[in-house]
């Protein structure tokens, strides 16, 4: 029971401090999950930190609340994920609260202002980094389809504005197609 203990406060503090660190948006905390669960902890293998992530975007929501379940729930079942949205949530409800006091001193102020510009290009940087290590994992695997359902769906996303929702919709299509045609094609050669 002790070490469940440690896991549970261990859970919680992890995600607390990530996002209590973490500014802009849910994206940004997914590498910084992945660093602390999958390398330093080693909870989770990278494969399934890809596959949580995946999950985590398509699902309705804040991308850093999902993503904060479904770790918690791979690591410790529905516990873990009741812990690991308390952590997830606390920071920014306690750092709204106290800005909320606060507001007109912050709106007016031109450092506070220059700080959150500076704030959109680190901002950028991060989802950059998400974005190629992402595509890496994808590009490891050696196979050309899920390559070409990211290629294909960036182009149909940037150069002709189609609608992410039909883009999830059809990428969950091809996957689940794909991973049945796998199976069935394993269980043949067995």
């Amino acid at each position: 029971m002790d070490a469940e203990k440690k896991n549970y406060g261990k859970l919680f503090f992890s995600t607390f401090k990530l996002s209590a660190c973490t500014f802009g948006g849910g994206f940004v905390i997914i590498p910084l999950m992945r660093k602390k669960f999958v390398e330093e902890l080693h909870w989770i293998e990278e494969q399934e930190m890809l596959d949580l992530t995946a999950i985590a975007q398509s699902s309705p929501g804040a991308i850093a609340v999902n993503a904060s379940i479904l770790v918690g729930y791979h690591v410790a079942g529905v516990p873990g994920a009741l812990v690991t949205v308390a952590g997830t949530v606390l920071p920014p409800l306690i750092i709204i609260s106290i800005i909320s006091f606060f507001y007109t001193a912050f709106r007016d102020n031109a450092i506070v202002n220059m700080a959150m510009t500076g704030m959109l290009a680190g901002v950028a940087a991060v989802i950059c980094d998400v974005v190629i290590t992402m595509a890496g994992g994808v590009l490891r695997q050696k196979r050309v389809l899920p390559v070409l359902v990211m290629l294909l769906s960036f182009a149909a996303v940037r150069f002709f504005n189609v609608n992410i929702i039909l883009i999830i919709l059809i990428c969950g299509a091809i996957g689940a197609a794909d991973t049945y045609l796998r199976a069935r094609k394993g269980a043949g050669a067995k």
